[in-house]
């Protein structure tokens, strides 16, 4: 096996081919971040996207879009902000992931979102959750009737608060698509007031990924593209939602709404009006991401498997990764907040590393989250 790194300049309309379709194993697509013009976007906004080719006797054998290592750490393409990576390949291929790293010129790679087709990582596991997936081939009609026989109490709460919203506010309707790219403009102030209230990274205040967002919330083809979805409340916007759509599937990715209109539930909201609206828009599957948000069980058809954690071989890189991880053991003992700093520390450290691969930016970018 033979893996050389290329630019995305080097990726010719063959390769390209190849790897859409070994991101859709029998013509199923596993999530739109694995197809090819999710890479090709976050490169127009990085200069260090690049790709690792796996040859195997002779043949293409798998692809791996990636970052340029930083301090000798490899990122998945798009790392954190991908809610889906890993290696596109060919079904019958087995691809070690340390002779990717090696081949990537790093001694660590670390990722969040790994989804592995033969089921798992397991040396390089450190946390499993779950893609909650909605499953919409049946229609949604079928599939509302199911999920309020199982969840009544909740689907009734929900149908109240639309009603009180229709009648405090005025009629509830839901429009897909932002022509003008005002709703989206209302999403990023929402979001950004958002990250500045939780003390989180502000995320859409770094230039890479508001090029990257308004590069895919413009993309339209029948294969790939950003959607933007609204919930309306007479003549008021009460929520958005950007998210990406192929093949069939359709991938939550930034929602926000008014906190003013918190109290009628508008994130449900939307969801239901998206969910009505799929069959128009050529949508079979909803994917909502992974996390423990308890809405989401209301909703879940299945989940998809994706793994959090970290392939190591020899070098600085991994030798510092591995002593962070003996220092967060022994902070164990320690009482109270004292004994989760270190992890802590370290979750919000690769965050900004991952947003930031500069360090200025990097320093600046982890002191300002660690004040708020």
């Amino acid at each position: 096996m033979h893996v050389r790194i290329v630019s995305i300049g080097d990726m010719t309309g063959e390769l390209v081919a190849k790897w859409n379709a070994w991101a859709a194993p029998r013509g199923r697509l596993i999530s739109p971040y694995f197809r090819y013009e999710f890479t090709a976007a976050i490169a127009r906004a990085r200069s260090d996207v690049r790709i690792a080719v796996v040859e195997q006797d002779g043949e293409i054998a798998g692809f791996f879009p990636h970052h340029v290592a930083h301090d000798g750490v490899i990122r998945p393409v798009g790392a954190p902000m991908s809610d889906y990576q890993g290696v596109i390949a060919r079904p019958d291929v087995q691809i070690p992931l340390e002779r990717i790293v090696r081949a990537c010129g790093g001694s660590a790679m670390v990722f969040d979102n790994w989804h592995c087709a033969r089921g798992g990582c397991d040396r390089a596991r450190r946390g499993r959750d779950g893609s909650v997936i909605v499953d919409l081939t049946g229609g949604s009609d079928a599939y509302f009737a199911t999920r309020r026989a199982e969840y009544r109490d909740h689907f009734r709460k929900t149908a109240r608060r639309q009603r009180a919203a229709e009648r405090d506010v005025g009629p509830v309707r839901v429009v897909v698509g932002d022509a003008d790219g005002s709703a989206f403009a209302r999403l990023d102030a929402w979001k950004q007031a958002q990250y500045e209230t939780t003390g989180k990274l502000n995320v859409f205040g770094i230039d890479w990924v508001r090029e990257t967002l308004n590069d895919l919330r413009t993309l339209d083809t029948a294969d790939f593209s950003g959607l933007t979805a609204s919930l309306w409340f007479g003549d008021r916007l009460a929520a958005v939602e950007f998210g990406l759509r192929a093949g069939g599937v359709y991938h939550s990715w930034f929602p926000a709404y008014d906190p003013d209109l918190a109290r009628y539930s508008p994130g449900l909201l939307l969801l239901h009006g998206l969910f009505e609206q799929a069959e128009e828009h050529g949508i079979e599957r909803l994917d909502l991401g992974r996390g423990g948000l308890h809405y989401k069980k209301y909703y879940a058809s299945y989940e998809v498997p994706l793994d959090q954690g970290r392939v190591l071989v020899p070098g600085l890189a991994s030798t510092a990764i591995r002593s962070w991880e003996i220092a967060e053991k022994a902070a164990g003992v320690m009482p109270g907040s004292i004994a989760e700093m270190p992890a802590r520390l370290r979750r919000r450290w690769s965050q900004v590393s991952a947003f930031q691969p500069r360090l200025a930016p990097r320093l600046a970018s982890f002191a300002g989250s660690i004040s708020r």
